[in-house]
Order: structure tokens, then sequence, then C-alpha cells
């Protein structure tokens, strides 16, 4: 009956206009901002605070009521609204007091603090908010006896808890209903009995305990600055002089309304270009904004923020930013998140941030950390609280980053950031002249000693005395001034709130020598996105004609030419380019560009491609992007001489303070205490001398923003509701345009259009797409996951389908973690064609599902669950080698068969054979075939794409010979099937005596050998030249007289072509060069189809005639002619010829006159020989006799011609595989 009586009464006091007395409301907004203050609310914290997530629940009950936190509110803000930027109350009062009001006794610390946030608006515009949060006296009776009224129940709760078991505790805990209904509970009298009546001591509540008789009773009050811009030095001075004036034993020269409506409603913003001096309530105050060709604005202290983390670790962390992962910030420290925060995103010009942007992530909003997007937000650690604490559904993407310990942990598969090591010593160089050490903490260096305070005031007044006397001259006059208002902060050069006239100059200094810091850094990092993307204006592609219709096709339209830019790149940084082309802040920078034809160009771009222009003015920019040296930036002291000179010498003067016309009694000074404002003349002056206006909001297309930001700041449960929905909807979203994306890069715009054309995507383009899939697959299982038990899902749900997939990437490699483990079965699952199904067989389990995710995960939302794997099932149309490329440590089995010409009755005899496979990553060495067998099964490291194959027999007589039609190479783990083409004989005797083939493979269709000819996705590769035309009698020869001579010569120039665009193109993303040398269509087999024709034949028999037995001839011919003294030509070209020729026929290897031939070429292409080889061959007496007057190489024109086309090769270095020049020492 006792607590019933008292849960009635305290009610009663949150609506007694008394309560007010005790804290009073102000707001300000300075270059329209606000100002508040933040009053207690006597309900406990739970209801409004996740603990849970540090693993603190119930915690805060077993607490002391005095280190409990509670609910805050916001008081009043000034003015009360502005049409620019509404005030978002909620937000603001959780950013202000993010772990809620606190409460402290006379024998705690109660030091003031000071912390900023930011607020994102959709239109992807910031507003910011600097807090002063000091504590100040309890002077209410009402809210004293509260507080002895919670120390009262805790004390019974205790001791309730102590006599009873842990299950009958948690039930009789105090309620959240009970704590809202106490604040109602007493009136005036009940508390005055209550402050007489001392709490009755009990071991174990000592701690923290509260006795109104001998204590006293402080509680949290936060002052708060919104601005638009962060000019933190101004905000955090001007908050910290309006809490010194009530502080102070003496009254200010003014009520504080006046300095507060001065800042509100006579203080303009500074110029861009310009510096301004307004007047706080102890001093001036200056602030100042960067010009149009300088960087934006950024106050935060990077110096500090690499103090904290040290420089390589800062780029690490950047490097995480610029590819879009999820930023966790971790501090105890507030402003710490802020400063990193802030500091990190300001390096990333001339980039933007595009996704959920929290620095400080309130308790309300932590819901936020199972957002499946990128995020950068920052939560506070809590006393003694480790990562292992914090409930994290993903983490394979996260990079989380321990300010306080000095670490960050990055996602795996994370790159260097280009020329990494060279921009570390760089910053070190930077941080060195600013006496801070390299991996953090500041040098200490011994400060002169200060001068006497009798010394320091002599000299004012001799310069005052000077000033009076016009001794002095303009500089002389600022610096007069400067040293009068420190004076006047500091009392006169005396002790003031602990502060000298010497301290206040070393601030000063302080503060000028971070803000040069802060530019040099900046145009470090500046100077780096300027060599990495100083000629992207060449590669941006202008598609559309007018603004609406490239609206319209934006997702269908690529605005950026990534392969061409990527060929250009050094080697070095293309694992990190290739994964920022994707990024949202590359797209949203390359579509501001785009849009900048019909609208404003963003200000950071046109900053951007301002200094580009100034780069190639002066001839700066290299010539050769892929072959550039690192160069350090050169305008590190020319940039901070125009803001060195505004922060030491003001432009511009605001108006000063002055008296307003407040009713009498208004404005009184009480110390320690904010006084109660007049509203009404805080309300005045709103829409006059009003100078500071939001930017105006330019065109944009933002494809990262996909979500309403403001909505994120409201913590209520439809809003919640709401924000998750918009995440399921832009997961699917995603998803679809990131299929539709890879079908387009990997089959070609072509290919999809009309069912045919090359592939344009190998290895590197390859890896940048699966990895944004598995990012995107991470997120997409992640979302909602409130049990870490991935192994427990998988053993469950698992299928007969994705088992040994599993079993094999387990035993793949002991350095893989779960996450890589996790990526490299969606690599091969993809490569096999079975991704979509396999994520299917997982989700079948519905009550398992149910059990492990939120009920508003995207797995548990069946419409959108079916879109996704429908939009995955599309990916089975092309082929990928993403695992085969991307894990070539592994050993592979693979299975190699051999098949005979199936028309032909003649048996498989073949004595001893052989192959050897050859890929892109290495060979396998020869494999000898077991005997009476067709078929080989061997282990060896992962080939890579196969390429070639070696087949070959002893030379064992006459009888040993077969026609082989193909051998099949088949991949046992990733299910890829290789044929090799051959239809031509292997044997002595037969064909051209060959005891040694090499073939060129090809990719098979995943539907059987027998579809292998035809191509459903993914364009065919060429393989060797085809059966017909090598077994019939003179059917090389027959086919070739066939083909007109213009036919031949079109061939011939399309070899040629496709070689040229081979090395035109990256490293990492040409082909096979084997393929286009000696592959069907090939340069070898258009050069036999140039020297056949016209090609007579004297044999009675009709057998084969083949281009070897010709050139055999005509290096007998030469080194005859050269014996006898006749040689016409040149001695050294023939010379060569026969040389070569020569070494071929001497190999040891049998590999058949066609394949002598075929070697001949490739070596006159490797050692630039071969034009010269084609005039020695066309001017020999013996074509005349072997060839018809028709013939191609007897018409000088047409030989002429294709000289000229094959010197084009001369400037590419080509390098032949081993499996072609084996035994050949040339």
């Amino acid at each position: 009956l006792l607590f019933s009586a008292r849960i009635i009464f305290l009610f009663y006091f949150l609506s007694d206009p008394r309560f007010s007395m005790y804290c009073k409301p102000l707001i300000l907004d300075p270059f329209c901002a606000l100002l508040l203050l933040l009053q207690p609310l006597l309900i406990f914290s739970v209801r409004g605070w996740r603990v849970r997530r540090e693993g603190m629940e119930g915690a805060a009950f077993e607490q002391s009521p005095i280190r409990r936190s509670f609910r805050s509110k916001v008081l009043a803000h000034y003015p009360e609204s502005t049409d620019r930027s509404p005030f978002n109350r909620d937000a603001v009062n959780m950013l202000c007091m993010p772990r809620g009001l606190s409460f402290r006794s006379q024998t705690d610390r109660r030091d003031s603090r000071f912390h900023s946030f930011t607020v994102a608006r959709d239109d992807g515009t910031h507003s910011y908010g600097f807090v002063h949060m000091y504590y100040e006296e309890v002077t209410s009776a009402q809210i004293t006896a509260a507080m002895q009224t919670l120390h009262q129940m805790h004390h019974v709760e205790h001791h309730s808890t102590s006599s009873s078991s842990r299950s009958t505790s948690s039930a009789s805990s105090p309620s959240t209903s009970s704590m809202d209904s106490l604040v109602s509970s007493l009136d005036e009298s009940d508390a005055a009995s209550l402050v007489e009546r001392p709490l009755l001591a009990c071991l174990g509540c000592t701690v923290g305990s509260f006795q109104p008789a001998r204590d006293t009773l402080y509680v949290s009050k936060a002052l708060c600055l919104l601005t638009p811009l962060p000019f933190l030095l101004a905000a955090r001075h001007f908050l910290s002089q309006l809490h010194q004036a009530v502080t102070s034993h003496a009254a200010p020269p003014l009520p504080l309304e006046s300095y507060i409506h001065n800042i509100l409603y006579e203080v303009p913003a500074p110029p861009p270009g310009r510096s301004l001096r307004f007047h706080g309530v102890q001093g001036p105050i200056v602030c100042q904004q960067p010009g149009p060709e300088e960087l934006p604005l950024g106050d935060y202290p990077l110096g500090e923020a690499f103090s904290l983390l040290g420089v390589e670790n800062l780029v690490r962390l950047l490097t995480s930013v610029l590819l879009e992962t999820q930023i966790l910030l971790y501090s105890q420290d507030y402003q710490r998140l802020m400063t990193v925060a802030e500091g990190i995103t300001t390096l990333l010009f001339p980039f933007q941030w595009q996704h959920i942007y929290l620095p400080l992530l309130p308790a309300p909003l932590h819901h936020l950390l199972d957002a499946p997007v990128p995020f950068l937000m920052g939560i506070q650690r809590r006393d003694g609280a480790q990562r292992s604490t914090l409930e994290l559904s993903n983490e394979s993407n996260l990079c989380f980053v321990d300010i306080d310990n000095h670490r960050v942990d990055p996602p795996e598969d994370l790159p260097l950031f280009p020329d990494q090591l060279e921009l570390i010593q760089e910053v070190n160089e930077v941080l060195l002249r600013f006496g801070l050490q390299p991996y953090g903490g500041s040098t200490t260096t011994k400060p002169a000693p200060a001068a006497p305070p009798c010394l320091s005031s002599l000299v004012l007044e001799d310069l005052m005395e000077d000033r009076r006397n016009g001794n002095l001259g303009g500089e002389e006059l600022a610096v007069l001034e400067r040293l009068q208002a420190l004076a006047r902060r500091c009392g006169g050069g005396g002790m003031a709130g602990g502060k000298t006239l010497g301290r206040a100059f070393e601030e000063e200094e302080e503060e000028l020598k971070a803000a040069k810091m802060n530019v040099q850094l900046r145009e470090v990092f500046a100077g780096r996105f300027t060599s990495m993307f100083g000629r992207y204006e060449e590669f941006v592609i202008h598609s559309a004609s007018d603004l609406e219709s490239w609206l319209g096709n934006r997702e269908g339209t690529s605005n950026f030419d990534k392969g061409s830019f990527l060929s250009a790149q050094p080697t070095t940084h293309l694992h990190f380019l290739s994964r920022f082309l994707e990024t949202a802040m590359f797209s949203s920078f390359v579509d501001s560009k785009v849009l900048s034809r019909w609208a404003d160009q963003e200000p950071l771009q046109r900053v951007f491609d301002r200094r580009l222009e100034r780069e190639r003015l002066y001839n700066t920019l290299e010539d050769d992007p892929g072959n550039r040296l690192y160069r350090k930036c050169t305008v590190l002291h020319e940039s901070v001489q125009a803001m060195e000179r505004r922060l030491l010498k003001a432009d511009h003067t605001a108006i000063h303070p002055h008296l307003l016309d407040m009713r009498i009694g208004q404005g009184r000074h009480q110390q320690g205490c904010f006084p109660r404002l007049q509203a009404d003349v805080l309300a005045q002056g709103h829409h006059t001398n009003n100078y500071w206006l939001f930017s105006e909001s330019t065109l944009k297309f933002s494809p990262g923003r996909i979500l309403c930001q403001s909505k994120l700041l409201d913590p209520s449960p439809s809003a919640v509701t709401q924000t998750q929905r918009g995440f399921v909807e832009g997961l699917l979203r995603e998803c679809r345009v990131k299929t539709r994306h890879m079908l387009m890069e990997r089959m070609g715009k072509e290919s999809v259009e009309l069912g045919q054309g090359e592939a344009n995507i190998t290895g590197l383009q390859e890896n940048r797409l699966i990895h944004s899939l598995c990012d995107l697959l991470e997120r997409t299982w992640g979302h909602g996951l409130q049990l870490k038990q991935v192994s427990r899902m998988d053993g469950q749900a698992d299928g007969r389908g994705t088992q040994p997939n599993k079993l094999f990437v387990q035993t793949m490699s002991g350095d893989l973690g779960e996450v890589g483990q996790a990526r490299a079965w969606i690599h091969l699952a993809l490569e096999k064609k079975l991704l979509s199904q396999h994520l299917k067989l997982l989700l079948a389990n519905h009550d398992l599902i149910r059990q492990l995710y939120k009920p508003y995960a995207f797995l548990l939302c069946e419409e959108e669950r079916e879109q996704f794997l429908f939009h995955l099932l599309s990916l089975n149309t092309v082929d990928y080698l993403c695992f085969t490329r991307k894990f070539t440590s592994i050993s592979i089995p693979y299975r190699v068969v051999i098949t005979p010409m199936k028309k032909l009755s003649i048996a498989m005899t073949m004595s001893n054979p052989w192959v050897c496979v050859s890929g892109e990553l290495g060979d396998s060495g020869v494999r000898q075939i077991p005997k009476n067998t067709q078929e080989i099964i061997f282990q060896c490291q992962n080939l890579g794409r196969l390429s070639t194959l070696q087949l070959g027999q002893e030379n064992s007589g006459l009888l040993a010979k077969c026609l082989v039609d193909c051998v099949i190479v088949h991949n046992e783990i990733t299910g890829h099937t290789y044929r090799f083409p051959c239809g031509r004989w292997l044997g002595k005797g037969v064909g051209d005596g060959s005891l040694e083939r090499v073939l060129i493979g090809q990719l098979v269709s995943p539907g059987g050998e027998e579809d292998s000819g035809r191509w459903t996705g993914t364009p065919p590769e060429q393989g060797s030249p085809p059966q017909s035309g090598r077994t019939g009698s003179l059917g090389s020869l027959s086919r070739s007289n066939k083909l007109s001579s213009a036919q031949v010569q079109e061939d011939t120039r399309e070899a040629v072509n496709n070689l040229v665009k081979h090395f035109h193109k990256a490293e990492q993303e040409r082909g096979n060069l084997t393929a286009l040398l000696c592959g069907e269509g090939g340069l070898v087999r258009s050069l036999e189809q140039f020297l056949l024709h016209g090609f007579k034949s004297s044999r009675l028999f009709q057998r084969s005639v083949f281009i070897w037995d010709f050139v055999e001839k005509v290096v007998v011919s030469m080194e005859t002619a050269d014996q006898m003294g006749d040689l016409r030509e040149s001695t050294e070209l023939c010379d060569s010829l026969c040389h070569y020729a020569n070494a071929i026929n001497a190999s040891p290897r049998n590999i058949g006159k066609e394949g002598k031939f075929q070697l001949l070429v490739c070596l006159g292409v490797r050692d630039r020989l071969l034009p010269q080889w084609l005039h020695l061959l066309a001017e020999c007496h013996l074509t005349a006799v072997q060839y018809e007057k028709s013939a191609l190489v007897r018409d000088r024109a047409a030989v002429h011609t294709l000289s000229r086309v094959l010197h084009t090769l001369h400037e590419f270095p080509i390098a032949l595989e081993t499996a072609l020049v084996k035994g050949v020492d040339l």
C-alpha cells in the first residue's frame, strides 16, 4: 500500500510548472542552427534501450538508480521551425544524449563534455550538431524525493533477490509500468518528509547510494547547436563560452538572449574564400570557408584521427570505405567516433559516401546493425565490453574499427590501396613536420617558458598606449585586437577559469597548426585521386541525347568504359580499381558528370575538374597512365597560405551583440543555473538579415540512396518495419541489376540482343563481378539472422546436390576461414551452374529458417525470395571459370579420354600413348596412359583454363597408328569438359607421319559432347583445325582451291586483326594466344591456305600435299645456291630461314610435317621474321614451278599486302607456350 500511494503520486510532478524552473529551454540557430537543452524524464530506460546488444540485459535494474540512464527530452529550440530544415525532435534528442540522461552526486566526477553528430537528409546533404554537456545542481525537491524513492525500491529489491531464487527474482523485478507510474506518486509534503527521513544503509547498497540530507544531486543537461556546415571549432567555442558565462561569478555584459539572438539572426555565413569574426559571450570567434578552388570545409582534426589509429590502419580504413564495405566504429568517446568518421569521409574527395551514415548510433537504433547494405556507423563501447559481446549478423564484409585500442580489422581479401607504401611514407612526412609520431601519439616538445603575468600585462599596456598615440599600422592593429580579445577571455592576463594569457595563445596556435595539417593531409590524398582519375573524362560515355531518355534507360546503359579505363592502369592498381569502379560512389560520380550536360555540376566535382584542368595546363598528368610513377603532392605549402591568412586576419566582422527589448526581470544571472529565457525575444527577427541559406539541391541520381534517410532515425515500430521492408526491396533490386550486369558483360551486349558474339570478359572483370555477387549473397543471408548457427542450417538443410561441393571446399585448404569457405562454395556452385538450385535446397527447411531468422528477414519474404532465386538462375546461361581462376593452388583430378574416329573400322592401336595437358596456370607433365585403355585419371595442381594438349606415342613401327577424332578432358570438381579436336593420324607411315600432336582445346557446353558444336550461352572458343580437309586425298589442296583469293586474303587479315585486338586488351583480360595462333581460323591455318592457293600437284595417286615439303625444297635450293655463289637474295635472311628449318627438322620430337610448319610460323612471328620469309618464298625460282600463275604467292601485290599486315605484329611481345617450342633451341 505504501508503494502504491507513491506510484499514484509521482505522475503529478511532470506536469507541475515548477518543474520547469530547474532546467530551462534554449535553442539557437547560428547559420540557421538550433541550440537546445535537455531535461530528465524519470522513466526507466529499459523500454527505450536495447542493452541486450552489449550483453547487459537486466544489468540496469541491478545498478544503483544514480548509476542508471534515464530518458531525456528536448525542452525548447529556437527558432521553432525553419522551412529549409524541419526540426527532427526525436533524432536530435537521441543524438544529443545517446546513452540517455544521467545523475551524479557531489562525490562523482562532473566534467563537462563535448561531442558532435550529423544527421543525413533524404537529398544526401547533412546537418551537423554540436553538443556541450554538463551537470547542473538539482534544486527541485520533487526530483530529489523521486530519486530517494528509487533508491528505496532498489534497496528492497536487492534484499528480495538475495533471499529468493533466480527465477523468482526475475519475475518480481521492477517493470516498466511501475517505473513510469513512480513519477506521479509524491506531493510536496510527502517529498519533504522523504527528504528529512534518511535512506537506511545496507550492505551491498552503499555504492552509489543517495541520501538527500547528505548528498547533493546533479543532473546532466546539454546545449546543442545545429548548423548545415561543420563549423566545429566555432560552435565549440560559442557553447563553451555560453556555459562559462552561466558558471561564472560575474554576470555577462549582456543577457544571454542577446548573444543567442545575435548568432541566430545577425551573424551571416562567411562567403567562400573569406573569414568572419563574430562575438561570443567572452570574446570574438573566427570561422572561415574555403574558396571555390580549395578543398571543401573540413574542421574535424585529421591529425587526431591519424594519432588514434596510425597511418597504415587509417589507409586500410579508407580502402574499406572506398570499396563500400560495412564500417563499424567502436569507442567509449562520442567525439572520437565523429572525428574518425568525418576525417575519413573528408579524405574521399572528390567522391561522396552514398549509404547509411550514422557515426553516433543511439541504442534505440541498434536494429540498423542488421542492415544488409553498406553503412558507416559508430557505437559507444560500454565499460568492459568487447567486440565478442556484439551480436552482428554479417561480419564477412565488415570493417571493425576499435578506436580506443588502435585496431582496424578489415574484411577478408581487402586489396591494397594503389601505391600504398609510398602514400604511407608521404603522410608520415607530413605528420612529422607537425610534430606527430607516424604510428600515433604526439611528440613531446618542451614548450617555451611563458612570460610572467606582469610582463604580459606591461606589454599589452604598451601596445594600447601606442595605439592611442597612432603609432600602430594595420597589421599591428590586428595583432592588438587579438591580444585584447585574449586578455578579456583570460581576465586581463591573469587566471580566469584556470587559463592564462599564455595558455590562450598556445590554444590558438594549436588550432592554427591543426587546420594547416588538415589541409596538407587532405591535399596528399586528393593528389592520389587526381593521379588515378586524371583522365576519367575520356572514358565517360555520353549515350543519351537528352535528360529524359537518359533517365529512362539508366539501368540498361553504361556511362563509363571500365574495360578501357582498366587497360590503361598499372597492373598493381587493378585489384583495387576493378572493385572500386563497381561502387555506388563512383557510379554517382560518373552520373553527376553525365548530368552536368543538363544541370549544374556538383560542387565537389567542379572543384576536382578544375584541378584536373590546372594539372593539364602545367602538363603534370602522365601521358602513359599504365607506367606512371608515384609523384608526391607539390602544393602542400601553397594550399595552406590562403587558409592561414583568413584565420589570422578576419575579412568580415559581424554585428556585435546588443541589448534587446526585454521585459524587466528577464535575463537575471544566477550562478550555476541556466536562466529562463524570454522566448518571444528569440522568436523575433526570424525572417530578417537571414544570410545563411542551405545550398540549393541539384539534379542528382544516386544509386546508393535507396532508403529514406530521415526514416532511419525514427525508432518507432512502424518506422522500423518500413525500414526493414526497404532493405528487402533494395536487396531484390540489387540482385536484379547485378545479374543483368553480369549477363551483359559476360556475353556482350550484341550477344544478348542477337544471340551471338564473342565473350568480352575474362579474369579481372569476372573476379570483380563474382566478388560483388558474393557480397550480395552474404548480406542477403545475414539480414535478420539472430543466431550464428550457419553450420547447423547447412547440416539440416543440405540436399543431395550440395554435400559433395561442401566437403571438397572444407578439405580444400586450411588457410580459408568460414567466410573464405563460404565464398569458395559460391564460386564452385556458380561455375557448375548449380547456385540457384543449391540455395533453393538450403531454403527448403521452412521451420529451421523461421527459427534462425527474425520476422522481417529477407529469407522469410516468400515472393521476394523466389524472385531472387529466379534472377540467380539466369546466370546458368553463361559459363564462368570463377572457381578455377581464383583458387589456383588447390589439387584437382582430371579425366582424359582419347576418342578414335568412329567412321572408320580401323582398330585403336597405339604404343605406350601419353598426354600432357596445359592451361593458363601450368601443365600436368607427361602422363602415361595405361595399356589397353583409352583414358586416364590423374590429380595435379589446378591448371586453370585449359589451352593445349600434347598427345603422343612411342615409335614402335608401322602397326602403331590411330586416326584420332578428339581428346576429351573433364575437370572432376568443376564439371567442365574440354574438347581437343584432332581428326588426323597419329603414327608412322600415315598422314604426315607424326607421332605427336599439339591440340587446341575448347570448352564444351554442359549438354554433352554431342552439343559441343552448338552455342547456347557463352560463345565457343577456337579449337584445333577441323578434321574436314585433313584426311581425304589432296584434301587441303582441294579445299584451298575452292576458296577464292579474296576469301583467303580476308581470312588472313582477320587472323592478324584478332592478334592485334588481343594485345590491346589489359593483360588480365586477354584470352588464349595459342588458340589465336594455331586454332581454327588462327594465323597458322590462314597462312597455310594462302600458300596452298594455286599449288600444282603432279602426283598420280593424289596423296596429301604439305607446305612443309615446299619449304624444305626452298631451303635446299637456297643452301645449294649459296654454295655455288648464285644466291641473289639477302644472305642473312636466307641463313635465318635455313637455320630455323634445319633446327626444327633436327628436333627430337616427331611432330610431323603439319606440326613443323606450325612451329616455323610461330617462331617467325615471335622473332619478327615471318614477313621477310614470305618474300623469300615468293621470289624463289621454285615458286614459278610449283604454283600456277593465278596463285596468291605469285601475286606481288598480294604478297606485299600480306607482308605489311604481318608487320603490325612486330610491336607486340609474343610469348609461345612450352608445348609449342619444346625440344627446339631457338
